[in-house]
């Protein structure tokens, strides 16, 4: 049963990966797909705030096009099926998912018109799907792509959101969100290093019984593909995992340090 599992997980992946790519060699200016594995000790479930050991796997993807860019993410927690990852208590444990899709549109390159200002380089006009077992939501808003020296991607986008969550079955949620994203490659002697990452900050959201939270994953990783004539394809390293009110329940925190695998297609 896990072996099925697993291979039909991995068949699932990689057919998104394989339409994601295609997509982008379609209509794309430039893009980047990649999977991420992930391994750590110390996860939290919700509601239960119990600890439990596991693996993500994660397709990652982002484009830029004529007016704008895409980015969407979908993470597997427990790709193996081995496991009681967010309260499971079936015999053999099941995998749980949740994914982004993060479509932007450049007002400068859709107006032809510069929007710089200050430390901004560009503003644009932003959207994000949630979809996860736990959680859904909506959100609009506007970016703000950052001129950082040393930090080739940086932005800072303001959203509205709007959510649903299955601890409060029924209700719709509102409230304000910032997402901070970064992305700062650097060298060290020979080695080739990234650092990057996000950070989310929302509000209360009473409606669905969300208090305020927040979430940051910051990755280092090292270019290991270099050493063996393919540069940009391996990389190895770790990622924290940090949640203060985990999916908006009050008092459950996180943090976990992670062994980090990234494959770029």
């Amino acid at each position: 049963m896990n072996s099925f599992k697993k291979k039909s997980l991995v068949s699932s992946l990689a057919l998104v990966a394989g339409l994601a790519m295609g997509a982008s060699a379609q209509a794309a200016d430039w893009s980047s797909t990649s999977m991420l594995l992930l391994d750590g000790a110390g996860y939290k479930n919700v509601p239960a705030d119990t600890k439990f050991n596991t693996q993500v796997l994660t397709l990652e993807h982002v484009d830029g096009w004529k007016y704008g860019s895409n980015f969407f993410f979908f993470d597997v927690t427990n790709p193996n099926s081995a496991g009681k990852a967010f309260n499971d208590t079936s015999a053999d444990g099941v995998s749980s998912f949740y994914g982004e899709f993060s479509p932007s549109l450049s007002l400068s390159k859709m107006t032809g018109k510069d929007m710089s200002f200050g430390f901004v380089k560009d503003v644009s006009i932003a959207g994000t799907w949630e979809l996860g077992q736990n959680t859904n939501a909506l959100l609009a808003g506007v970016g703000f792509a950052l001129d950082i020296p040393g930090v080739p991607v940086a932005s800072l986008t303001l959203y509205q959101r709007t959510s649903t969550s299955k601890f409060a079955p029924g209700k719709t949620g509102s409230g304000q969100q910032a997402t901070i994203v970064w992305m700062s490659p650097f060298n060290v002697g020979p080695t080739s290093w990234t650092f990057e990452g996000y950070l989310d900050y929302a509000t209360e959201e009473k409606d669905v019984n969300k208090v305020e939270n927040i979430v940051a994953s910051p990755r280092l990783t090292m270019d290991v593909g270099s050493f063996f004539g393919a540069p940009k394809k391996v990389s190895v390293g770790v990622e924290y995992s940090y949640w203060h009110n985990k999916y908006g329940s009050k008092g459950i925190d996180e943090g976990v340090p992670q062994a980090a695998v990234k494959w770029t297609f």
